[in-house]
């Protein structure tokens, strides 16, 4: 009778994840820009999602759950558009602020280059996102899934913090959103992309961190159901957030994973 052993396969090495990430942001730095631009539009819809869930949820269990459970609730459902995102291979802004340097960090793509992905996805992203914006605003209350208390009070939460909190909180953000593009490369199966996707932005949610395309979507909600908030908020929002991503993903997740796998592969 024949047996079978079950080999766990190798843990991949800092320098293979760097190349996979070098290969992969190289990829998506020359594609097409209308390609490009469909994708994040794609991606700014599709985030949406986790709007949609959490001001339903906020709204079926206000005064039914105690304030901690709801905030646990709420952070799941925060997770789930990032893994329609993430998963369906759409383009976030919030991933190429790590990934799309990698490659110019290797000088194998140019500054220009790097511009030129990070507007493309960012303008896509947010236009997805303020059409889901208006969809929300519309179809929930309709259905009676969504209270418009429920889009303002979520608004609020992003809202009610100082600018440079607003943007430190960004820069933990892109840090955390540039480290799951790093783990999603250290993967090797949709199932563990599912856990790294729904642990990292799970958490984000949990934390109340400032993620600019998810929150692009909270904030124009609220804007759009609310006398209390203008597009000035959300600009006051948007500004300090995006600055903040950016500044995390590139920093703390693509110059110094770089510098540490480039100088792990030169003491091997």
């Amino acid at each position: 009778m024949a047996t079978h052993e079950h080999k766990e396969l190798p843990q991949k090495s800092y320098r293979i994840i760097l190349q996979q990430e070098i290969n992969a942001g190289l990829a998506e730095l020359k594609r097409p820009a209308r390609g490009l631009f469909l994708s994040s539009l794609s991606a700014g819809l599709d985030i949406g999602f986790s709007l949609l869930l959490m001001a339903t949820m906020l709204t079926a269990v206000e005064g039914i759950f105690s304030k901690p459970v709801i905030h646990i609730l709420l952070s799941l459902m925060y997770s789930i558009g990032f893994i329609l995102v993430i998963l369906g291979r759409s383009e976030l802004f919030t991933e190429h602020t790590a990934l799309a340097v990698l490659p110019v960090l290797n000088r194998k793509a140019s500054i220009a280059e790097l511009s030129r992905i990070w507007i493309l996805v960012f303008t896509g992203n947010i236009t997805g996102a303020t059409i889901f914006s208006f969809l929300v605003s519309w179809i929930g209350p309709a259905l009676g899934i969504i209270e418009p208390w429920a889009l303002s009070e979520i608004a609020h939460g992003l809202l009610d913090h100082a600018w440079w909190i607003i943007f430190i909180s960004g820069v933990i953000a892109g840090w955390l959103m540039g480290e799951l593009a790093w783990l999603l490369g250290a993967g090797r199966d949709t199932i563990s992309q599912v856990f790294f996707v729904t642990l990292v932005t799970s958490a984000i949610g949990f934390l109340g961190l400032h993620h600019s395309i998810a929150g692009t979507v909270e904030m124009l909600c609220g804007v759009i159901t609310s006398n209390n908030l203008g597009f000035i908020d959300f600009l006051r929002f948007l500004l300090p957030a995006t600055t903040g991503n950016a500044f995390g993903g590139v920093i703390f997740v693509a110059l110094i994973k770089y510098g540490h796998a480039i100088q792990t592969s030169e003491k091997s």
